[in-house]
């Protein structure tokens, strides 16, 4: 039997659509179309796709950002939707977000510490010294030294602020962190960095990741299964070694032709 820590139950997710004064109606954007997917607990789910496809939107979707237009997202068997709007605080101690842009998702106006810290008082109430102690971990978690906690966003490189990025997802003590596109504004020493960063990470601490990308390359070494999304839907999932070695749909196998040295022959 397997653990399921996070599934998707047939979800869909519709934009817009509107009704005019002359009976005419603009039909809704479908940016999820029916799809049903499952994360096994302390594993990598890598879903890979091209912008556009509905994966990032899967990812607010898991975080409750976004409720479904229809089926349902759930986090060991409760709604997400619902935990949302009952609980917000706890759903979020149990389930993260990284983002693409390191430093479009700090603010500016906080230093570090701060930024840290907040997660700290909100969702597990520690005081002064307990958040002091827990912010020297985090730091020594991302490899980041002690001092750069009193600077400021903008004083780092991206690299330097996807960490911190890391190390506020991991301030919530979360089981789960949905990373979309994590490293897709880094260069490429730099996201090698981060993806060992992030295996080590889940080896030291038993975490489970949902890793968007549009990068197979990367999808491929950080994953170990893999779900293919085109146009809202699964085309196709499988353990990374059959998708890479095998693909079954013709847009997978379109993915991997147009990625130098990627054709498996």
């Amino acid at each position: 039997m397997t653990d399921i820590i996070l599934a998707t139950r047939d979800v869909v997710l519709d934009y817009g659509g509107s009704a005019s004064l002359f009976g005419m109606s603009k039909p809704p954007l479908r940016a999820v179309d029916g799809v049903s997917i499952e994360v096994e607990r302390g594993r990598t789910l890598g879903i890979v796709g091209e912008s556009g496809c509905g994966k990032s939107t899967m990812a607010r979707m898991m975080v409750g950002l976004l409720p479904p237009t229809s089926g349902a997202v759930e986090l060991e068997g409760r709604s997400v939707s619902e935990l949302a709007r009952e609980d917000r605080k706890a759903l979020y101690r149990k389930v993260q977000m990284v983002f693409q842009d390191p430093l479009g998702s700090l603010n500016p106006r906080k230093t570090v510490r701060a930024i840290l810290e907040a997660p700290l008082k909100e969702l597990h109430g520690m005081n002064a010294k307990a958040r002091r102690d827990r912010v020297a971990e985090l730091m020594g978690l991302v490899s980041l030294r002690s001092e750069f906690t009193e600077r400021y966003p903008h004083e780092f490189s991206g690299g330097q602020a996807q960490r911190i990025g890391i190390a506020r997802a991991l301030a919530a003590n979360p089981e789960l962190i949905i990373l979309d596109e994590p490293v897709s504004a880094l260069d490429v020493s730099v996201q090698a960095q981060v993806l060992s960063l992030l295996a080590d990470l889940q080896a030291r601490l038993d975490l489970t990741y949902v890793f968007i990308s549009h990068d197979l390359a990367v999808v491929e070494s950080i994953s170990d299964e893999v779900v293919v999304m085109y146009l809202g839907r699964v085309v196709e999932r499988g353990r990374r070694d059959e998708i890479f070695a095998a693909p079954q749909h013709e847009y997978t196998r379109l993915l991997l032709s147009s990625v130098p040295g990627a054709q498996r022959g």
